[in-house]
């Protein structure tokens, strides 16, 4: 009986336990389902993204593999560069070749052709030939550095115009070079403060706008007549007056070169009245610089001993001078137009090619004026006068003995140029009309040049 009831108990506790457990089991087999329907999907949007890449592939353009390029024969490899020159420095090589065909109805000061200024008084007899003296090169070195802070550089520059190899029938096609320029600069970016050491223009001399004209390049239309300035050894100073602001560039220009004068002594050797003692050219300059416009003002100052170098130089005259002067010039670019000027003042600024390169304490007053226009941007078009006239009682005082002196000069010119990248031509005529006295006669004389100029720059 006992037995009986306890295999009824143990027969209930079971169907009791599997009633219970009957709702887990149908619950984790629920969960499985999901489970697996779940990865199911997974694969499904794996395999559709594959499919998508495998389309994608044949769709696009075929991949084109380039066979890397063959290694430089062995010779190309040994080719030594065409400069060298001290590591972390580089040379750049620039200049131009210039050529001009001239015909003219007097001998010219300094020179006839591409250096021809005004007329000898008293020349006759036409001329022509073909010059190339204009040639110029130079050589710009960059990348020098003097410490962290400030950097450096130079320039030599030279043209064709140091006379010509003798005089026998060939030498007019010998033309011997001539150095312009050697300097050398050390820079500050930081401050926009620059040195420059060496043989260079002085600061009366208009770098900023000089006359355009293809035929009177190394000596400019003007020159010695309304355009003055000459190069020298000295050093120069350059400071930015407001580096790095916006709107006008100011900058000031102070530089010392070395003295200069005519006679007293040899000119080739450092023994001329402006060689004596210590007594350099100095000079200063403010430059002012918009979107399309130059301006500047400069002064000029010099102490000449007339004396010489060894105090025992005849002085009929006086015993020395002060050579000064003061100059305003600029350039502006409105639009097609290229306006170009300056004006100046001064005494005994014969070293500087002042008073048409008479020398002695002699009141001038000069200047030029330059209109330019740009038909197209290949053809323009320049129009030019300038003027100089020195003071007729200075003159005559320094002229002296009944020799000849230069009172005043007159020149005009009209050139056409064309420019396509390199190359430039030009076609050019000069009118310049020149008073002079001799004892108690005054005469004017006139000469003119046409000339035909090519110019290749590079």
């Amino acid at each position: 009986m006992h037995a009986q009831l306890r295999r009824g108990l143990r027969t209930s506790a079971l169907a009791l336990a599997c009633a219970l457990a009957l709702p887990a089991v149908a619950s984790a087999a629920s969960k499985r389902e999901d489970a697996l329907e779940q990865r199911v999907s997974e694969l499904e949007h794996q395999v559709q993204m594959l499919m998508d890449q495998i389309k994608a592939q044949r769709e696009a353009p075929p991949v084109v593999v380039q066979a890397p390029p063959p290694p430089p024969p062995p010779e190309a490899k040994k080719e030594a560069p065409a400069f060298t020159t001290a590591p972390g420095m580089s040379v750049a090589f620039h200049g131009f070749v210039s050529a001009t065909a001239f015909s003219q109805n007097k001998s010219f000061t300094y020179g006839n052709g591409q250096n021809a200024e005004f007329p000898v008084v008293g020349s006759k007899g036409n001329l022509s030939g073909v010059d190339i003296r204009n040639t110029r090169f130079w050589l710009d070195i960059t990348g020098a550095r003097l410490n962290d802070d400030w950097t450096g550089g130079g320039r030599i520059e030279m043209d064709f115009f140091g006379g010509y190899n003798g005089a026998g029938a060939y030498s007019l096609a010998q033309p011997t070079p001539r150095l312009r320029q050697a300097y050398l600069d050390i820079a500050r970016a930081d401050s926009g403060t620059k040195v420059r050491v060496g043989q260079q223009w002085d600061l009366m001399f208009p770098i900023d706008n000089i006359p355009t004209s293809l035929s009177h390049l190394a000596f400019p239309l003007g020159y010695g007549t309304g355009v003055i300035g000459w190069r020298y050894p000295g050093v120069v100073m350059m400071q930015d007056l407001n580096h790095g602001a916006e709107g006008t560039k100011w900058r000031l220009d102070v530089g010392a070169f070395e003295g200069s004068w005519n006679n007293q002594g040899t000119a080739v050797n450092h023994l001329t009245a402006g060689n004596a003692d210590f007594r350099p050219q100095i000079e200063a300059r403010i430059r002012a610089e918009g979107s399309n416009w130059i301006a500047y003002a400069a002064a000029h100052y010099a102490d000449i001993d007339l004396k010489g170098v060894d105090g025992n130089a005849a002085t009929p005259v006086k015993s020395g001078l002060k050579s000064t002067g003061v100059e305003i010039g600029g350039s502006w670019k409105p639009g097609p137009w290229n306006l170009k000027g300056l004006v100046y003042t001064g005494k005994g600024l014969g070293p500087i090619f002042g008073a048409m390169s008479q020398f002695g304490d002699i009141q001038e007053t000069g200047g030029f004026f330059q209109v330019g226009y740009n038909f197209t941007k290949n053809w323009s078009m320049n129009a030019f006068f300038a003027s100089a006239k020195p003071d007729s009682g200075d003159v005559l005082e320094w002229a002296g003995n009944g020799a000849s002196g230069l009172l005043r000069n007159r020149q005009t010119a009209l050139n056409l140029h064309y420019a396509s990248g390199p190359y430039q031509l030009g076609l050019e005529f000069l009118h310049d009309t020149l008073k002079s006295i001799a004892g108690d006669t005054t005469k004017e004389t006139s000469g003119n040049q046409i000339a035909v100029s090519a110019m290749y720059t590079f």
